[in-house]
Order: structure tokens, then C-alpha cells, then sequence
């Protein structure tokens, strides 16, 4: 049974769908493309906020620096080294190809797999921002919950828009990562047989195992193509529209507080919080910036956090129990309390994991404030996935009042049972 409708009878989520397709549609109009820490991100979240200020007691744009192309500027250093370790490892010596394959793992891994702003000091800094507003209870605020959504949007990944996100993943960066692996692979062969011949010397200066080491060194060819493929894997200038991911979760978040102004619901106890943060798409920078800034004030009262991202593949929507490349898992009382809110709602989703990429819930997850993600996203991904095609046109309304329904449940229901292991 539906706990919001203990509420009020007068959620219109039709009602509130044609608002979210209507400021998605402006903001991709008239505003354009929000690359991280750029002036149309921050005039996306001037809007929003325009909008919030009907609804909610307190709104406010706060800022924070970032490195934008810190996150994916990695990539031309990393193909330059796995490329060149074939070659030094032929040539010159086994254990410089080694280095050389490390230098190439340690960006990919700190920056792109884990979000650690390893490599961010190396480029230009920008000042980005995170709109956040609250709804106030009626009493005493007892517990908070925040919905969290990203304003900007992703520089284009080429190949997506070339390939399909599939088959770019397919036949070109699993080819990559892989060939990457097996360099690093062969140059540790390299090494310890050159190590038992006498020395550390070029592969091909060991005679007797000289057609092993074509063999491999051919091997090691193969993959080159793939790793310079790379190189074009994404665009340093030109930022998608975004529709979907992620101005799709915004609105679905201040969709859900909308409902509730409307609707003349207020808590008792309960605040309600939309952030609307600013860089997700350049590792998580928003989300990371208020949660350490904020730590103790959300650690202080009751917090339980959901982050809504894309409203698109109704088919696939899930609640994420593990996030940021596998690293992180998610709480356990706020995942249960967003899967029972869809059940309540008629779906039966599953749990799901971010294997490669990660969700503003992270950031939260990361510094012990319970959390989880949510979204409705093919994981293949879609080819409209950090393309141009990511339009207005191309969005799914059913799916988006879908998103706002299960929004509104989950805050009622948070507000009149709480979260286990967050309000017990």
C-alpha cells in the first residue's frame, strides 16, 4: 500500500511529469551544454533555484574549486606509456617497460576507477557550484533526508556516439584495458627471464628465447590500435546536452518537492533537502565538496541520502547497493527503504552495482553518511549515454513520472517509519 496516499490525495504526477519535460526541454534550449565548473552549469542551478524558492524555506548556491580535466585528462599519458612500453621493452630494457606500464595503471586507477583527485593539480582550476534547497517541517527537525541529482553534463565520449556505448565498450575499451594488461604482463615475463639469463637486458637480445619474444612482441602489436582508439574516446571541448542524464534526476527530485508544496504536505519532523550539484561528471567534485563541507551537520541529525540519476531505460531502473567501480557499498537501511518505495509503487526492481563509474551517493557513502543511488539506466550503456543525442526529444516522460512517484514515496516513507540503521 502506498504510504504517500496517507498523505494527500492530491499528488498529480502527471502533472508534475509535464514540468520536469517542460524545464528540461528549456534549460537544453536555452541554456545548452553544462560542462563542469562552466557559466551554463551555474545558470542551470540559478533556475533551479528559482523554481525551489516556491517550495522550499531555504535556497542557496555555494562554490568550490575544482580541476575539471583532471578526471579523463589521464588518458593520453596513460595510452602514451602503454604504447611506448612495447617498444622499450623490445628494445631497450624489460624493466623500463614495467615502469612504464605502471605509470599507465597508477591515473587510470586513482582518477578514473576510484575518483581520487590524484592528478587534478597538473591542470587549470575552475569554480563550480552546488544549488541546495530545504523544506522545513513543521517542529523540530529529528531527521533529514536529501535527494541529489547533477547539473552538468558530460564532455562527449565519441566512440559512444560513433559505436554505441556496447559496442565502444566492446571493441574498443575492454580491447584497450586488456592489451594494457597483457604489456604489463609480458614485461614482467620479460624481466624475470632476463633476470635468469644474467641480466636485465631487451628482449630481443636473448637469444635462445628470440622467437618467444617475437611471438609476444607481436602480441603486444596487436593491441596498439585499440589503446590509440582511446585517445579519441572523448572530446576536450564540446559538452552534451544532457537531458537525461542528469537534468532527468534533478527535476525528478524537485519534481518530488513540488508534489509536496502542492499538495500542502509538510512534516513534522522531517526536513527535505534537493541538492543539485555541480562537476559529477568530472568525478563526483559537487557532491564530494558538500559532503566534507557539511560532515558534521549531517552526521549531527539523523541523514539519510538518494541520489537520482538518469530517469531514462524504465526497464533496467534499480537501487545501486554498490557503487564507485565496486569499491564502495552502499547502506543497507536506505537501499531497503528506496526498493520497498518502488514496491510500494508496483516495481519490482533489483539491487545493482556500479562496476565502472560511480553516483553523488558515493561521495556520502564514503564519509559515513548512510546512502544510496537510484536511477533507471541501461548499464550497456545506451548510445545516447554522454552524446549528443542525450536531447529532449529523447526523453521517456513515463519513465520520469515513474522516478517522481517512487521520490515522493520514499520521502513520506521515510517520514513516518524512518530508516533502519539510520533513524533507530
Amino acid at each position: 500500500m502506498k504510504i504517500a496516499k496517507e498523505y494527500s490525495k492530491k499528488f498529480d504526477f502527471k502533472r508534475q511529469t509535464e514540468y520536469a519535460v517542460k524545464g528540461i526541454t528549456k534549460i537544453c534550449n536555452k541554456i545548452g551544454p553544462r560542462k563542469p565548473g562552466s557559466p551554463e552549469e551555474l545558470r542551470a542551478q540559478q533556475w533551479f533555484e528559482k523554481d525551489m524558492k516556491n517550495y522550499c524555506d531555504e535556497t542557496r548556491i555555494e562554490e568550490f574549486t575544482l580541476h575539471r580535466q583532471g578526471f579523463m585528462g589521464f588518458i593520453p599519458f596513460t595510452v602514451i606509456c602503454g604504447v611506448a612500453s612495447v617498444f622499450v621493452n623490445w628494445f631497450v630494457s624489460p624493466i623500463w617497460a614495467l615502469v612504464l606500464c605502471v605509470l599507465a595503471f597508477i591515473p587510470l586507477i586513482f582518477e578514473f576507477l576510484m575518483y581520487k583527485q590524484f592528478d587534478d593539480f597538473l591542470f587549470p582550476k575552475q569554480t563550480s557550484h552546488n544549488m541546495i534547497a530545504t523544506r522545513k517541517p513543521k517542529g523540530e527537525v529529528k531527521k533529514r533526508i536529501i535527494m541529489i541529482g547533477h547539473s552538468d553534463s558530460q564532455f562527449e565520449w565519441n566512440l559512444n556516439y560513433l559505436m554505441g556505448g556496447l559496442q565502444a565498450k566492446l571493441l574498443v575499451e575492454i580491447p584497450a584495458v586488456v592489451g594494457l594488461v597483457i604489456q604489463t604482463a609480458i614485461a614482467v615475463t620479460a624481466l624475470i627471464v632476463s633476470a635468469v639469463n644474467g641480466g636485465v637486458v631487451a628482449a630481443n637480445a636473448i637469444p635462445k628465447l628470440h622467437t618467444m619474444f617475437i611471438v609476444f612482441f607481436v602480441i603486444s602489436c596487436v593491441f596498439i590500435p585499440f589503446e590509440l582508439a582511446f585517445l579519441f574516446f572523448q572530446s576536450w571541448t564540446k559538452s552534451v546536452p544532457g537531458a537525461s542524464d542528469n537534468l532527468s534526476g534533478c527535476y525528478v527530485g524537485m519534481a518530488a518537492i513540488k508534489s509536496l508544496g502542492e499538495a500542502d504536505v509538510r512534516f513534522e519532523n522531517t526536513e527535505v533537502v534537493m541538492i543539485c550539484s555541480g562537476s559529477e561528471e568530472a568525478g563526483l567534485r559537487g557532491s564530494k565538496a558538500y559532503a566534507k563541507a557539511h560532515e558534521q551537520e549531517l552526521k549531527d541529525i539523523p541523514t539519510a541520502v538518494v541520489a537520482l540519476d538518469t530517469f531514462r531505460d524504465l526497464e533496467t531502473m534499480a537501487v545501486y547497493d554498490r557503487d564507485l567501480s565496486g569499491t564502495v557499498k552502499h547502506h543497507n537501511g536506505v537501499k531497503k527503504l528506496v526498493h520497498d518505495a518502488c514496491a510500494n509503487c508496483g516495481f519490482d526492481v533489483n539491487y545493482e552495482s556500479i562496476y565502472i563509474g560511480g553516483s553523488d551517493a558515493a561521495s556520502f557513502t564514503q564519509r559515513g553518511i548512510p546512502a544510496t543511488g537510484f536511477a533507471a539506466m541501461d548499464p550497456a550503456p545506451p548510445r545516447y549515454y554522454h552524446t549528443r543525442l542525450d536531447t529532449p526529444e529523447n526523453l521517456r516522460p513515463d519513465c520520469i513520472e515513474v522516478g517522481i512517484e517512487i521520490a515522493v514515496e520514499t520521502l513520506c516513507m521515510f517520514d513516518k517509519d524512518g530508516c533502519e540503521g539510520v533513524t533507530d
